[in-house]
């Protein structure tokens, strides 16, 4: 990658009245200006991918505008398609293959969550299942879900060919100390593939992303933070196979 890019966010609700992020187009804007501010030149908006939330078609709609309102504000961030994906729905294993399905970008990634409160047994099936379709699951915020504290869960599913993606506020506590303890732990153990922001209102938000994008920097250096946030999320968006997480 262009070791000049910046950096990447592949998990935010930047998108307006969609879900439960951005309300607004202003919201929209403050947060597109604060990534801008810290570094990022790109980002794949992932509204939830539920029936409760907005359809595809809305989704795409809504990336158009947003990014049509960004150009027009001089807000230097390239906005790409994705989604929030349940893991437990199994219209999304259906759909996998279809014009549905909500991958990131060209795919063959897919943003995933597991439930935060509920066992997960399936997990490793999950992965299997979505890895025979030619897709690679990114997990989001395994640090925040209840299946993940199982000692040994993380390394399991990246064994079975899952990525994991850090919630970075989990590095300033922001979602209480077992989630910044897990981590810590998998960034020592170099199981993360990509960092992100979740960043779901520009309310407050001034107050932690800077932070804990320092806090990512001082436990894994520049080199490492260059790779889990713009390298290997650029290459993701582009649908590139990843380097060694050890790069």
């Amino acid at each position: 990658m262009n070791e000049a890019a910046g950096f990447c966010d592949l998990h935010c609700h930047l998108l307006y009245n969609l879900d439960d992020g951005a309300k607004t187009l202003e919201d929209s804007l403050a947060m597109g200006r604060l990534l801008v501010d810290l570094g990022f030149s790109a980002a794949a908006p992932s509204p939830h991918n539920r029936p409760e939330y907005a359809s595809l078609k809305e989704a795409l709609h809504r990336l158009n505008d947003v990014q049509i309102a960004f150009n027009s504000a001089g807000i230097d961030l390239k906005l790409v398609k994705n989604s929030e994906n349940f893991f437990l729905d199994e219209l999304l294993i259906g759909n996998l293959c279809s014009d549905r399905a909500r991958l990131i970008n060209a795919g063959p990634y897919l943003l995933v969550e597991a439930p935060y409160f509920s066992p997960l047994p399936a997990l490793n099936d999950l992965i299997f299942r979505m890895r025979l379709k030619g897709i690679t699951p990114l997990i989001a915020h395994p640090e925040r879900c209840f299946e993940f504290e199982r000692k040994g869960r993380a390394a399991e599913a990246v064994a079975a060919g899952a990525l994991l993606q850090l919630d970075i506020g989990a590095l300033v506590g922001r979602y209480g100390p077992t989630a910044k303890k897990l981590a810590q732990r998998w960034l020592d153990e170099e199981l993360y593939a990509v960092g992100a922001t979740d960043l779901h209102s520009p309310r407050g938000a001034e107050k932690w992303v800077a932070p804990s994008m320092d806090a990512l920097r001082k436990q894994v250096g520049e080199r490492r933070m260059r790779s889990l946030m713009a390298d290997r999320p650029h290459r993701i968006i582009l649908g590139q196979p990843l380097e060694s997480s050890r790069d």
